[in-house]
């Protein structure tokens, strides 16, 4: 991951978006209409290690999809779906916990992910984000979205808050 990786110490809560973090951005369409997305399950043992270490996470995606639901539900992630304005959910759900945006690591992909990595004090963007925002992340993976780029924030955030 390049940036300042000491960043990740003060993080008190993580947030993800799905599609292009959790995903590679592809979908499989049958003919049936049924889609199916790829997941790393590196990922999902990554997310599970970083809570257990005492760091709640959250999914906040702008599609509302029985996908991000049943792999949400089977990583005991929390999730919001169909939300038109990401920052105002998270904002909402920052005071309801009562934490700071300065404590706060969100991930994202793509122009939708904007005013969350903007308000947040660690914005972290999958190597391959959309151009636009890119210079809006503090810290950026190595790995693509979909391919192990979740589990090398949650071993980065462990690592961290491990030293500092």
């Amino acid at each position: 991951m390049t940036g300042d990786l000491s960043l990740l110490a003060a993080v008190r809560f993580a947030v993800f978006d799905f599609d292009g973090v959790f995903t590679d951005n592809r979908v499989l369409v049958g003919q049936d209409g049924r889609e199916s997305v790829w997941c790393s399950r590196a990922d999902g043992l990554g997310v599970e290690m970083l809570m257990r270490s005492g760091v709640p996470a959250l999914v906040i995606s702008a599609e509302k999809n029985p996908i991000v639901t049943a792999r949400t539900g089977k990583l005991g992630l929390e999730c919001i779906q169909g939300c038109d304005d990401k920052w105002a959910e998270l904002e909402r759900v920052l005071v309801g916990r009562q934490l700071a945006p300065a404590v706060v690591a969100y991930v994202g992909n793509d122009v939708n992910d904007r005013d969350c990595l903007t308000h947040v004090g660690v914005p972290i963007c999958v190597a391959d984000a959309h151009d636009e925002v890119l210079p809006l992340a503090r810290l950026v993976t190595e790995r693509p979205g979909g391919r192990g780029a979740v589990r090398e924030i949650c071993d980065a955030i462990m690592r961290a808050q491990r030293q500092g």
